[in-house]
């Protein structure tokens, strides 16, 4: 059944739904293993945008089309167009930067939800997610050395808080693809299924989130990434400030309230 919130930007490459209070975008380049062009960066931020001002989407699944992959990397055929040389490059970096960004300080949970080839720029979308789902398929790599770029300073500082500093290592310097056990046993994923077992899986975690305090959520959300900042750079007024949030909420009484009555909360995110 189609939704109000269903939409089609990039030409029909970028897919956004919501369903049951979770938003789902879709990379919907099946022909080319979902490869990442310019286009399709700018149709995933508009659809970030979409999703995080509806405030019936209380959570974000991403997601490739088909069973091939979730993104195979950026659509290396557009490379002599955009990114030829060290000044085209940093143009091409300068337009992604802003739905890369919107992905890193997104307000809402997010969860990537892997089938196949995880690749290159799909591992920074991935890495950019909270929560990352792979189905037994999924195979992860940066074969940023087998082209001869440099991957970014935020694509590594993630995979090194993720893998640690050895594992970055060997994953860039041999640009070698890790198969989803591989990548749960060095802590890239946070779970693998089969692939038949993942969408529903990952929309069961989505639903539980949605089911739960936002106010909540996003003092995690926000604790957790002033934990990873530097001491001298961690914001730990905002930290105080979504506590008191969740304490004065109308969904802390309601929770307090639900417990006491054993029955299922009521949470409106206020």
């Amino acid at each position: 059944m189609a939704n109000i919130s269903d939409k089609s930007l990039a030409d029909g490459k970028i897919l956004q739904s919501v369903v049951d209070g979770v938003g789902v975008i879709t990379f919907n380049n099946p022909d080319k293993r979902n490869a990442m062009s310019l286009e399709m960066w700018e149709g995933l931020g508009e659809a970030l945008i979409a999703l995080r001002d509806d405030p019936a989407v209380r959570v974000v699944i991403l997601v490739g089309a088909g069973d091939k992959a979730f993104v195979s990397g950026a659509d290396i055929s557009q490379f002599e167009k955009t990114r030829h040389n060290a000044e085209a490059s940093e143009e091409y970096s300068r337009r992604s930067a802003a739905q890369r960004a919107l992905l890193a300080d997104y307000p809402k949970p997010t969860i990537a939800c892997i089938r196949g080839f995880c690749l290159g720029g799909g591992m920074q979308v991935a890495m950019l997610t909270d929560i990352r789902i792979s189905g037994a398929s999924g195979q992860f790599g940066i074969p940023a050395a087998k082209l001869g770029i440099a991957y970014g300073y935020d694509g590594l500082r993630h995979l090194v808080s993720l893998v640690g500093p050895s594992w970055a290592r060997l994953i860039m310097y041999t640009g070698m693809r890790i198969d989803s056990a591989e990548a749960l046993r060095i802590g890239l994923v946070d779970r693998v299924l089969p692939d038949a077992e993942l969408w529903d899986a990952t929309m069961e975690i989505a639903r539980t989130i949605s089911g739960n305090a936002p106010l909540a959520i996003k003092a995690a959300k926000i604790t957790i990434a002033q934990v990873l900042k530097d001491p001298a750079d961690r914001d730990m007024a905002a930290i105080k400030q979504i506590g008191i949030d969740c304490m004065d909420s109308a969904d802390f009484r309601e929770g307090r309230n639900a417990f006491m009555e054993k029955r299922k909360p009521q949470f409106k995110g206020r």
